[in-house]
């Protein structure tokens, strides 16, 4: 058996213990030397089966004690509902989102509905002393155009970058964006005309349904579980009426759901059957918070159907717009849009972000913000245990930084978001990840905030205008 497999499986027996009651709350686990030799396995296939339980948020190590069953194992709030399969039909929220949006600038609001983390989590200090040692590199200070499929820094560091696709790519296979949504917007026009159809999560990213309207195109929204992502079961059924799919493999915004490496698999194995385009938006992948970096369906594509799509817009400057796509078979059309379009994307920042992740210790801060983040997640799902009303549901993200909370079906978040602004509170309603008239009774919420005292007595804030809603 594959050390992989075995310490998936030692991992969930032990998680079916905690399931069961036979391992309880506060309870110690054997040891990582204890599993080892139970299971006649290496020390390090043992301390994988404990990071993958850790990542889980199921266990929890204490200094020079050991691992111990954790709180959130026992967790009082279920996870939310997956949706039913809905065919096209669009029900308008762009005035939702534009109220959502425009409170995005103003200081004393807590943002708990931006999609991007704060500033105190990035590292502003070293990337400025980037942009001034790109403007003295460049000859001219980074005012010319750069090649139109993007600075060759850029595209030779992200290749090298993309080591979970173990060598899959090199500088040529990409372009650069202007971020993961120039990126997304891209691979759609190139791959469909107006009228068509295409399948998307469920819920899914706000910003996709807004492509998918300014294409001109119809929408199927795939159930998808809070866990596992999309219901593969669910796209089988519509597979001859797509024309392309659009999914968030790793880390789904709002779910934070994570499709199992044999799901990526069989998805990439029937797309490819029916020669559907898969536009892989993979922006939040290097924010795990298990072991490793989980492959995206692009590692499975043989044939170039799928788009892989990224950028550092969640991890380092979202201001930058800095993305990038491997196209596949698809890379000259989307060459030729791209220099219709903006003729070529703006050199400066690109060299700024090749340079970081070259030289400025790019792998060191994301240890440090996952680390923040994961810290955060359980923080926060401490706090909606202790604050929210019975009853209320919440994911659990196994990385990135979104939560997703389903409230009692009396509750419409809308109308929640003008109380909740009243009292300096911003989060984003269910609505918004929608095209139909569902999830209303839902709300995200961005964990990426430097957790304090404030952040604990506005979640309680939060949660106490949700019970005098029950009222």
């Amino acid at each position: 058996m594959k050390k992989e497999v075995l310490y998936l499986k030692i991992a969930k027996v032990i998680e079916g213990q905690i399931s069961s009651g036979t391992l309880k709350l506060g309870e110690k686990l054997p040891s990582i030397r204890s599993v080892h030799k139970l299971y006649n396995v290496s020390i390090n296939t043992a301390k994988q089966a404990f990071l993958e339980l850790e990542s889980k948020s199921l266990i929890e190590p204490r200094p020079k004690s050991g691992y111990f069953v954790s709180k959130t194992s026992q967790r009082k709030f279920s996870i939310p509902s997956v949706s039913q399969l809905k065919s096209y039909n669009e029900e308008p929220t762009e005035d939702l989102i534009s109220k959502v949006f425009n409170t995005l600038n103003s200081k004393d609001i807590t943002q708990f509905s931006l999609g991007a983390p704060d500033k105190s989590l990035l590292p502003i200090a070293k990337l400025n002393k980037g942009i001034v040692k790109a403007v003295r590199n460049f000859e001219d200070g980074g005012t010319s155009y750069e090649p139109i499929q993007g600075n060759v820094n850029l595209r030779r560091t992200v290749a090298k970058w993309s080591l979970v696709l173990e060598g899959k790519l090199t500088e040529d296979d990409l372009v650069t964006t202007s971020g993961t949504m120039n990126a997304l917007f891209n691979c759609l026009m190139a791959v469909t005309t107006p009228g068509d159809t295409i399948a998307i999560e469920s819920p899914t990213y706000f910003g996709i349904i807004q492509i998918v309207k300014s294409l001109g195109l119809k929408a199927i929204e795939i159930p998808t579980h809070p866990i596992t992502g999309v219901d593969l079961e669910a796209i089988k059924k519509v597979l001859p009426q797509l024309k392309a799919c659009c999914f968030v493999s790793n880390f789904s915004n709002p779910l934070g759901s994570l499709m199992p490496d044999e799901h990526k698999k069989e998805l990439v194995r029937m797309l490819t059957e029916y020669d559907i385009p898969l536009i892989e938006d993979d922006l939040y992948g290097n924010l795990f918070f298990g072991i490793s970096r989980p492959k995206p369906c692009k590692y499975y594509d043989e044939a170039g159907i799928v788009m892989w799509c990224g950028s550092v817009s969640k991890t380092l400057a979202p201001g930058y717009r800095v993305g990038w796509v491997a196209p596949g078979k698809f890379k000259e059309k989307i060459i030729r849009q791209k220099f219709s379009q903006t003729i070529s994307s703006p050199a400066l920042y690109q060299e700024v972000i090749a340079d970081f992740m070259e030289h400025g210790r790019y792998d060191h801060h994301l240890r440090t913000f996952r680390n923040k983040l994961y810290a955060n997640c359980l923080q926060f799902q401490r706090a909606i245990e202790d604050y929210f009303p019975d009853g209320t549901k919440i994911s659990q993200p196994q990385g990135g930084f979104m939560l997703w909370l389903e409230l009692d079906k009396a509750i419409d978040t809308a109308e929640l978001y003008d109380r909740a602004i009243q009292q300096k509170i911003s989060f984003a309603p269910g609505r918004m990840f929608t095209q139909h008239n569902q999830y209303n009774n839902c709300m995200r919420l961005n964990y990426a905030l430097e957790w304090n005292d404030k952040l604990d007595a506005d979640l309680k804030r939060l949660g106490d205008i949700v019970k005098n809603e029950l009222k």
